[in-house]
């Protein structure tokens, strides 16, 4: 067989930045790439180059953040050298840690039939599990499902106590701290007791078998020799230990990531952990990619210049070899409506010139702000797909079924059981958990059901789905098989229950087709659960080619389209109103702007309704200010020279812009920091709240005031105007 690897020109196809990460293959090394700028292409030829210097593939390790991306680097990487690269361990940080806890979580007291809980089960459970707290009426509500598994969630990803983290980010239900640490405990029982992980889980008890089990770290350090991580910006605390510990004896390690592409701190995610890896790895050679490969240079003007303006940050100037472009188009369109009709007219503008609608995305900080859009599209017959939002796999039907499949391969699994009693006819919850606590004592398994003393007359589907349980239970019986038996028992239940079954049953049909490329039922599951499908739209092989994009910002990371419109870029929409509190967040919103812009190629426009813009009052994590609407600051502290303003009826040079201060000004973060000139007891005035004594101070950026009219206020001097009167 002809070595193709050697016959690679790295020199040829490399720029020299990207060279040097490609070649650089001993000790840690942090390589910030900019948006656009061939990081995929990066990973894909270091792992061509590691293969051809003969490093056996089972010891190198590729983590990026979907299995999708991992699998198509390395066919890629396989194309340039040979097949070899196909072997190469390639995954998530969660499908690394379920391969690994599948064989060893005797360790930690689980048997290797646990089950992996998704979202929608753990705030099922969550919920199951209040009424145990015996909480009286309080002052204020006590947090709902999706509230409760989001502090436990986040607290464990941010490494915090669940009280610390309560005081913190959710101190309108401070009075209930104690009960929600309790029922941190509580769950924590549940899990075990039931055999159930959940996604934190996966990563919790990853890191205690390599900080507990040195044998384990060892053999796992030994096995995986060279490591790569992609998207090293979006990793939170635990993720990073991980590397730190399976790296710890050789020190072959390479992060790749943008911290200025760093969204997801409500997952837990730290853009803090790219300035942190020098630290951990004190030898490790910084390497900068700032050549972008995508868009023109005007769009990487504007986007250096959002940038410029970050507070912490890897300093990087995007440049491109292409030539021409036009400056992004900062665009008025007075209304809402107004707004959806600019965009539905520049989308049938660009078609009309020859340019398919897959080559357009319009993008937006949340599902909701494209609700008039969607319905001016579908007024004009212009197909469009949207992404973020709804979740396909947290859909009620989806969960109904795969519910029964989770019971069939593990008997332990009490959410799902309870699920799918609670579809019989005339089984409740009182019945279901009798049920349960019945099969559990008699040791006996699910299908077993019909046999339920307290059965009577009225019970018969009990007996249907225990046959149905039985049958998809059988060792010889095909993922496809199970699920489509499932599917036959479930469809009468669906029309029952859904108005609108024809559209669920169609999701249900996509199924079939994806269990059959699996041989097991529990790999199945675990893949949907680990990597879940976002929406039909990608189980549907149907699905028509060219269509208009529609997406959150979040949900457009990492794609790309020649063309890219942002709705909603004003005060209030986007930074998202909770962001004004903490410059953390509003800092993140800076972020996800870069995001949105970066995914144009060759066109970008920034739409907002101006008309709709007005004074907006705010209250977010305990600090409550005042912000005026209008185009997004963001935009409007930038360089005229990196944007064009106009209306949707003719795009115009603008006024020359006013200066940063007046422009801080307008946005109203005057006094930024500063309490000099303030004392106890110094009258004040407040642009929404009115006159006000200063009664106390806190640190040294809060201060509160007790308004004639609004009363005690805390407010953050970063965020908020005081007029010393």
């Amino acid at each position: 067989m002809v070595d193709q690897a050697a016959q690679i020109d790295y020199e040829g196809l490399l720029n020299p930045a990207q060279l040097q990460a490609v070649t650089t293959l001993e000790g840690p090394v942090l390589v910030i790439a900019g948006a656009g700028s061939g990081k995929t292409r990066t990973l894909v030829y270091r792992v061509a180059r590691l293969v051809e210097e003969e490093i056996p593939p089972d010891n190198i390790l590729l983590l990026t953040f979907t299995r999708k991306a991992a699998s198509e680097m390395l066919e890629r990487a396989a194309g340039l050298a040979d097949e070899r690269c196909r072997r190469v361990s390639g995954g998530t940080f969660h499908s690394l840690a379920h391969r690994v806890l599948r064989s060893h979580a005797e360790r930690l007291g689980f048997g290797p039939r646990f089950t992996i809980m998704d979202r929608a089960d753990m705030e099922e459970v969550v919920q199951s599990l209040v009424k145990d707290l015996h909480v009286g009426k309080g002052s204020v509500r006590f947090p709902k499902r999706s509230t409760l598994a989001t502090i436990l969630s986040k607290a464990v990803n941010l490494q915090t106590s669940v009280e610390s983290l309560v005081e913190e980010e959710f101190s309108q239900f401070l009075e209930y701290a104690g009960h929600l640490q309790t029922l941190g405990e509580l769950y924590r029982s549940y899990k075990r007791n039931n055999q159930l992980m959940d996604y934190d889980d996966l990563l919790i008890n990853l890191r205690r078998l390599l900080k507990e089990h040195e044998d384990i770290r060892r053999l796992l350090a030994e096995q995986y020799r060279y490591i790569m991580v992609d998207e090293y910006q979006d990793t939170n605390g635990i993720q990073a230990e991980i590397i730190r510990w399976l790296s710890a004896d050789h020190g072959n390690v390479m992060v790749v990531g943008d911290d200025s592409q760093s969204i997801y701190s409500f997952r837990g995610a730290s853009f803090r952990n790219m300035f942190e890896f020098p630290e951990i790895f004190p030898e490790a050679r910084v390497i900068k990619l700032e050549e972008n490969y995508r868009s023109t240079q005007p769009i990487l003007s504007f986007t250096n210049a959002l940038m410029a303006r970050a507070s912490q940050k890897y300093a990087k100037c995007l440049t491109t070899r292409r030539t021409g472009g036009d400056p992004p188009r900062a665009v008025d369109t007075r209304t809402e409506p107004e707004q959806a009709a600019f965009v539905r007219g520049l989308v049938q503008q660009q078609r009309e010139r020859g340019r398919p609608l897959s080559d357009i995305a319009v993008l937006f900080r949340a599902a909701f702000h494209s609700f008039e859009l969607e319905l001016e599209l579908a007024r004009h017959d212009i197909p469009f797909v949207k992404y973020g939002g709804f979740k396909f796999m947290e859909s009620a039907h989806i969960k109904d079924l795969l519910a029964h499949l989770r019971v069939a391969a593990n008997a332990d699994d009490a959410v799902s059981l309870g699920r799918i009693l609670r579809l019989v006819k005339q089984i409740g919850p009182g019945k279901s958990q009798a049920i349960a606590e019945w099969l559990k004592e008699s040791g006996r398994e699910p299908h077993h059901i019909g046999e339920w003393p307290g059965a009577g007359k009225r019970h018969s589907g009990l007996e249907t789905l225990a046959s149905v349980l039985e049958r998809i239970s059988k060792p010889d019986q095909s993922p496809r098989e199970a699920v489509e038996t499932v599917t036959a028992y479930y469809e009468p239940i669906l029309r029952e229950r859904f108005d609108d079954f024809p559209k669920r049953m169609n999701d249900l049909q996509q199924l079939p087709n994806m269990a059959s490329r699996y041989r097991s039922l529990r790999s199945f599951l675990d893949d949907l659960t680990l990597e879940p499908p976002t929406s039909s739209a990608d189980l549907e092989p149907q699905r028509p080619s060219d269509c208009l994009t529609l997406s959150t910002v979040h949900s457009a990371k990492g794609l790309e389209w020649p063309v890219v419109v942002v709705i909603w870029v004003m005060e209030g929409y986007f930074p998202s109103p909770r962001a004004y509190g903490n410059e953390d967040d509003l800092e993140e919103e800076r972020r996800l702007l870069y995001v949105a812009a970066t995914r144009a190629r060759d066109d970008l426009y920034l739409c907002y309704p101006g008309m709709e813009s007005r004074p907006v009052r705010y209250a977010s994590g305990g600090v409550e200010g005042y912000f005026h609407g209008g185009l997004s600051s963001f935009v409007r502290e930038l360089p005229e020279e990196v944007l064009v303003h106009g209306t949707n009826r003719q795009l115009a040079r603008p006024r020359r812009a006013p200066d940063r201060r007046a422009l801080r000004a307008m946005a109203g973060f005057e006094g930024r920091g500063k309490a000099e000139g303030l004392r106890l007891g110094d009258r004040v005035k407040h642009p929404a709240f009115g006159p006000g004594v200063i009664s106390r101070f806190r640190g040294e950026d809060k201060v509160e005031v007790l308004f004639r009219n609004a009363g005690r206020k805390l407010l953050h001097l970063e965020y908020t105007t005081l007029e010393k009167m």
